[in-house]
């Protein structure tokens, strides 16, 4: 069971109650731990969704808010270690705070390099707890934002014809107009408003921000993946 070394502190800047309050995930087989950090995460303006197990937690659709796992290590069946694998597996990015009473090093180590954001040990310091949170909600908050630039760029590409994306390849490796006209052998001027239609489509300002939404649309899919991919 939890033992809480710090009284609880009053929150001041926590999110307002709502459907639209950021969510931390709590999974732990014990009854009397997943109702203690419910108190405390909601008393913080969160809101606490619990599950008894890996299984049942891999069961939720993912929140489309910013979100958090708080996870015990030590669970029946599949384990914290074993789910967050399993998480990764899925695409999902969630943060994830590790708890356990039986923490050692190289369990601890084990989790961090698959991309636990903390890990604490029993007994739980309410502060600590909070502010690793706090951070995780942050984060999951950046990767929202990000994954959603993301989905906005790929539409944006989508929406290229397929000469489009030639000429784009082409501009992005760095070719000029007529040697990108000679390389599909085109007339200039055609590249040209097709090159107009690509920073148009695509929102970009600059030659610069076209290869940076290049190299973001490229990550998405392998980071081996060349400019020619892009055709």
């Amino acid at each position: 069971m939890y033992r809480m070394i710090a009284p609880m502190k009053q929150i001041t800047s926590a999110p307002p109650d709502g459907a639209d309050r950021p969510t931390v995930f709590i999974v732990d087989d014990d009854v009397s731990v997943r109702e203690s950090l419910e108190l405390l995460i909601a008393s913080a303006g969160w809101q606490p969704l619990l599950f008894h197990s890996a299984q049942a937690f891999l069961e939720v659709t993912p929140a489309t808010m910013p979100s958090c796992l708080v996870l015990d290590v030590n669970l029946p069946d599949l384990n914290g270690l074993d789910l967050q694998t399993t998480i990764a597996l899925n695409g999902s990015r969630i943060p994830i705070i590790f708890v356990s009473g039986f923490g050692d090093v190289p369990m601890t180590v084990k989790a961090l390099k698959g991309g636990a954001l903390d890990f604490l040990t029993k007994p739980i310091d309410p502060t600590a707890l909070l502010k690793a949170i706090e951070s995780a909600l942050l984060k999951s908050e950046a990767l929202l934002r990000e994954e959603e630039e993301l989905q906005t760029l790929r539409r944006c590409f989508d929406a290229l014809t397929p000469r489009e994306r030639e000429v784009m390849s082409g501009v992005i490796k760095g070719l000029m107009n007529k040697q990108v006209a000679h390389e599909l052998d085109i007339s200039e001027i055609t590249v040209k408003a097709h090159r107009g239609q690509v920073m148009r489509k695509m929102s970009a300002r600059s030659l610069p921000e076209l290869v940076n939404m290049a190299a973001k649309l490229r990550t998405e899919d392998s980071p081996e993946v060349g400019p020619a991919a892009l055709r």
